[in-house]
């Protein structure tokens, strides 16, 4: 496969999964263009390989995870109001998406990572493990503070907007 047919088949893909790793979509091409970038000069390697995706997914983690320039990177705030109506409202359920992926990109880049493997890649602990470059134990315990972190934070968004009006 050359790298021209990998791109056109799974760029897509691949720029998703760092859609959901980075929380913001510029960030996530960004992201996706170096990698591209140092996999073209490497293609003859990764080429020959029996899944090159799985390689190059494996190359934009770990620039997710040690990515040099983070002095230009905003954490997005969720300002979001959760919709009072009870009804159906897709907005509304967009809104509760984008408030969660706020929430996720505040978290710790391992904490972020292990949670986007389990939850989106659905990978086992030994495969996130593998990833990562740390043992089972501790993509576990990166999980648990991920999700109580989440937990507190969820909780805490209800009073804020209260908060707020008392002070107006």
């Amino acid at each position: 496969m050359t790298f021209e047919e990998f791109a056109a088949r799974r760029l897509p893909a691949v720029l998703a999964f760092a859609t959901v790793l980075a929380g913001e979509p510029a960030t996530a091409e960004d992201l996706v263009q170096e990698v591209l970038i140092r996999a073209y000069a490497r293609w003859g390697e990764i080429g020959a390989m029996d899944r090159p995706e799985l390689y190059v997914r494996k190359m934009v983690l770990n620039e997710f995870l040690s990515w040099r320039r983070r002095s230009w990177r905003l954490v997005p705030a969720a300002d979001i109001e959760a919709a009072s109506d009870s009804t159906t409202d897709h907005t509304a359920e967009y809104a509760e998406h984008m408030a969660m992926l706020a929430q996720i990109a505040r978290l710790p880049r391992r904490q972020r990572a292990v949670l986007v493997l389990r939850y989106y890649e659905d990978r086992s602990d030994d495969e996130i493990a593998e990833l990562l470059g740390c043992v089972p134990s501790s993509v576990r315990a990166y999980a648990s503070r991920a999700l109580a972190t989440l937990r507190v934070e969820l909780r805490a968004e209800p009073a804020k907007p209260a908060e707020l009006q008392r002070k107006v």
